[in-house]
């Protein structure tokens, strides 16, 4: 892993990018990954980076990092409308 960052940061300095873009590119990608591994839920994903709630919101605001997009990416159960027959009228049958 530490040649793939290290080809990535090359790749990065000779195609000009900034420091600051790059830190902002890094934070923002993995607070969205480990968003993404608790389901979008901001609670569980604060304490896997050990930071306060209120930290992660401020710095999802900072990165424009918006909550509602991270939910819609991931799978939510269909509506009603959508699902098929319950389990228990499948059953009945």
């Amino acid at each position: 892993m530490k040649d793939q960052l290290e080809a990535l940061i090359a790749q990065m300095h000779q195609s000009g990018i900034l420091y600051s873009e790059a830190v902002c590119e890094f934070r923002k990608r993995f607070i969205l990954t480990v968003l993404e591994s608790n389901n979008g839920n901001q609670c569980k994903a604060a304490r896997q980076l050990q930071m306060h709630r209120n930290t992660l919101s401020r710095t999802m605001a900072e990165l424009k990092i918006d909550p509602r997009a991270v939910r819609a990416v991931l799978r939510r159960r269909p509506p009603k409308s959508e699902r098929g027959p319950s389990l228990e009228k499948k059953m009945a049958r």
